[in-house]
């Protein structure tokens, strides 16, 4: 019998989809000019903050920049643990001001803002997901193993890197996501070999996925330990899920696909003691 999963209250950060388009291209999904549907991406990204509010969670909003399409991928902006913010810094040069939009929004709300030293790619929450006491730390595409050891000695937390092989896949949280304060959900065959035996041993009892589920942007996927709002295209993750006890709630964020985003990319999860 299936254990009973626990939420615990969150608080999540957004960015509404204003200025959203798909008009240049850094990672296998976006095609430069590909007609995108404001109205829908509109639509599809309120139905994701209903959704976390039905469930209990408290958001709260960055205001848009124009001219920064991507700035509605929220997850990517900065790392927020124990009240601590860790700020980006983007690979891409058209998402670089996007770091500085996000870090006035933290400063006016009382938090702390460490500045990235120079040099490392740190993208957030986009390679950095806090799990089990570590920081399981992505890099192959964009985060570089520096900013690792930057977040380690920022947070105290040590941290764990793993290697993306699959450019598909460019961040962790594309192929990885926390169901709890204990437990992952991700995708073996987009890591290497080494990165895979590590998961393994650090979470033997994880849900693993295929890739199938993960081009569906099934591990693109928020929890808050008993709900996991995901792709609804993610059948056979889904299933597994509500096996093992959790209650998946699909939400179609399909618009924001074409610029390789889906729900976590939208979503900041701010941590505090």
């Amino acid at each position: 019998m299936a254990p009973v999963r626990v939420s615990r209250p969150r608080r999540y950060l957004t960015c509404a989809p204003t200025y959203f388009d798909v008009t240049y291209a850094i990672n296998p999904w976006m095609r430069e000019g590909e007609p995108v549907d404001t109205a829908l991406a509109r639509t599809q990204w309120e139905s994701l903050v209903d959704a976390y509010r039905a469930a209990g969670h408290t958001v709260e909003h960055t205001e848009p920049v124009a001219a920064l399409p991507d700035m509605v991928f929220a997850a990517n902006a900065a790392l927020v643990l124990d009240g601590k913010v860790l700020r980006s810094r983007f690979l891409a040069a058209e998402r670089q001001p996007e770091s500085a939009a996000y870090a006035t929004w933290f400063k006016a709300a009382g938090f702390d803002v460490h500045e990235p030293e120079p040099g490392p790619v740190c993208e957030g929450e986009g390679d950095l997901v806090p799990v089990g006491g570590l920081i399981l730390a992505g890099t192959g595409f964009r985060t570089t193993v520096p900013a690792h050891q930057e977040a380690q000695e920022f947070f105290g937390v040590p941290t764990v890197s793993l290697h993306l092989t699959d450019p598909y896949f460019y961040h962790l949280d594309t192929a990885l996501f926390a169901l709890d304060d204990r437990n992952i959900a991700y995708c073996p065959e987009v890591f290497s070999p080494g990165s895979r035996e590590v998961l393994a041993r650090l979470f033997p009892d994880a849900v693993v996925a295929t890739r199938d589920d993960a081009l569906a942007f099934g591990l693109n996927s928020v929890s808050d330990g008993r709900h996991v709002f995901i792709s609804p295209r993610a059948t056979g993750l889904i299933g597994r899920l509500a096996r093992r006890g959790y209650v998946p709630v699909p939400v179609d964020l399909s618009e924001f696909h074409k610029a390789g985003g889906g729900i976590k990319c939208c979503t900041q999860e701010v941590r505090t003691p």
